[in-house]
């Protein structure tokens, strides 16, 4: 938010969406499933209040969960109200807990002074039933808050996007505003959660800024990394270039080099030997490199303007002018944009 202050990108066309990748430091000791140190995405779309936008990232985050291929993960869903609403809240929560000070953990003690909502979030088993008895923040919420988020529970339900209500999700930053959301996993020690995010509708104002809405959430690398092992998903290796261009003399070598460079401007994921080696040998280093099509050129092709396009796969092979065996590659094997 400070980069978005700081580089003038209020003026984009809204909403501004925007990701990043970079380390973050946790100060408190590090539980099970989390680090000292780690590596974290993020995903923010900013200058927008409308609920669709949640329903957006939300989404996304979901997308991007399936497409890794994780499995028994869940939607939690929160609304946290606003600076108009949620003081009332907090003021009935407390005053919930005046009476059992007694019974719940030291931790919760603290945060009845410094953040009252985080002792919704305690894992101590000794106040779970303090907090299954918790007032419901819904039930405070004022009539902006509830229609924002009634609208995006409408937004889900239209989509068939399953998704659990959970009156004790808050968040640990208080600058969350409305939705508050993670998506739960199995596992993963002590921590279950994928990701997390929500609204911070008065971040860039607490910041300098002008009043400007926004949502997003963050990921954790190692944690998604934690999952896949833990759920037993092999990350699929790295694609296989297609094509290898074989070469036999120093003219031909030059000629390779080039078609190479051509060929992957064009978006065909190709490779060059390299060194004096002989024609066997470079064929080898193509079936070591599971590509699909040898190109050959040699002092012949070269002088007849032409290439051999052997397949490995089938064990045939073909002549076929230099012109029309780039545009065959680029049909076969050019990557196409999602």
């Amino acid at each position: 938010m400070r980069a978005y202050l700081e580089h003038g990108m209020h003026v984009l066309p809204k909403p501004v969406r925007l990701y990043s990748v970079g380390p973050i430091f946790r100060y408190e000791r590090p539980e099970a499933g989390r680090y000292r140190q780690h590596t974290q995405f993020n995903v923010e779309a900013i200058g927008e209040q409308d609920p669709a936008l949640d329903f957006e990232v939300i989404s996304l985050a979901l997308q991007f969960f399936e497409e890794l291929g994780f499995s028994k993960y869940r939607l939690q869903l929160n609304s946290t109200g606003c600076p108009k609403c949620r003081p009332n809240y907090v003021s009935v929560l407390v005053d919930y807990y005046q009476d059992k000070r007694d019974v719940i953990c030291d931790d919760c003690k603290r945060r009845l002074e410094r953040n009252p909502l985080r002792v919704l979030d305690c894992k101590a088993e000794q106040c779970q039933p303090v907090i299954a008895g918790a007032p419901n923040i819904r039930d405070h919420l004022c009539e902006d808050c509830r229609t924002h988020f009634d609208q995006l529970l409408q937004y889900l339900d239209n989509a068939g996007i399953e998704y659990d209500i959970n009156p004790r999700l808050v968040r640990g930053l208080d600058y969350y505003t409305k939705t508050v959301f993670e998506v739960w996993v199995q596992g993963i020690g002590s921590q279950n959660a994928l990701c997390g995010g929500g609204r911070y509708d008065g971040l860039i104002e607490e910041l300098g800024g002008p009043p400007t809405p926004g949502i997003g959430f963050g990921s954790g690398i190692e944690r998604l990394v934690l999952t896949l092992q833990e759920q037993g998903i092999e990350v699929p290796p790295a694609p296989k270039p297609d094509v290898l261009l074989v070469h036999l003399g120093s003219e031909a070598k030059a000629e390779a080099v080039r078609l190479v460079s051509e060929l992957r401007h064009k978006a065909v994921p190709a490779l060059v030997t390299y060194g004096q080696k002989s024609l066997r040998a470079q064929l080898r280093d193509a079936n070591r490199a599971g590509v699909q099509v040898a190109v050959i050129i040699g002092e012949e092709e070269l002088q007849k303007g032409v290439v051999q396009l052997k397949w490995l796969d089938k064990g045939t092979q073909e002549t076929v002018p230099r012109e029309e065996a780039v545009q065959k590659l680029v049909d076969l094997f050019a990557l196409k944009e999602a």
